[in-house]
């Protein structure tokens, strides 16, 4: 009885320890971790941008390129050179969220760029989604009416993408993805001139 009682005040002792260390490590490195979050999102509009920075020069080079607009709780990133458009999309795919940037070109419906910042499909099925050779395909392809992923791309259509091999669910939920972030960003960006 003893020995079970030293085992289980052994493990309450390790297990309060270990835990401690770790809320000790994420408090000291809880505003490095923001910094270098910040610091992926500028690299991320950058180089849908198509500007040249450095990690060391980033806050500069995009402090003088790149404007933050808020409308309506809403952040676009707006490329004052270009006129391109960022904001931020995010919504649940297959087995967890798919978060990333989108790029449009300043006409508001041809995307520049698309970027995942973060996804939880299945490796080389699902998570696809965040290759960058299949978010080439999304390149210079149009918004409006709406965006359609689909097995059978039409090569008239300027509003389609091939959908990703093997994984239809997760297709679909990016599609409704940027088509939700899409239309209500959209609504806010032209509520700005009114």
């Amino acid at each position: 009885m003893i020995q079970h009682l030293k085992l289980i005040l052994f493990v309450v002792v390790l297990g309060s320890v270990t835990s401690l260390l770790l809320l000790g490590m994420d408090h000291l490195t809880r505003e490095r971790i923001i910094a270098n979050e910040e610091a992926e999102i500028k690299a991320t509009l950058l180089k849908a941008y198509d500007i040249e920075f450095t990690y060391a020069n980033i806050h500069d080079v995009f402090d003088d390129h790149v404007q933050i607009i808020e409308i309506d709780g809403l952040i676009f990133y707006l490329e004052e050179n270009s006129g391109a458009i960022s904001f931020h999309f995010d919504g649940g795919g297959v087995w967890g969220p798919i978060t990333g940037i989108i790029t449009l070109e300043s006409d508001f419906e041809t995307i520049k760029a698309v970027a995942v910042l973060q996804q939880e499909e299945t490796p080389g099925l699902g998570g696809v989604v965040a290759e960058s050779q299949y978010l080439a395909k999304f390149v210079g392809v149009k918004m409006v009416p709406e965006l359609i992923i689909t097995k059978t791309v039409d090569p008239d259509a300027d509003n389609e993408v091939d959908a990703i091999v093997g994984a239809t669910r997760t297709s679909n939920a990016f599609r409704n993805i940027l088509n939700n972030a899409y239309a209500l960003h959209l609504d806010a960006w032209n509520s700005r001139n009114d």
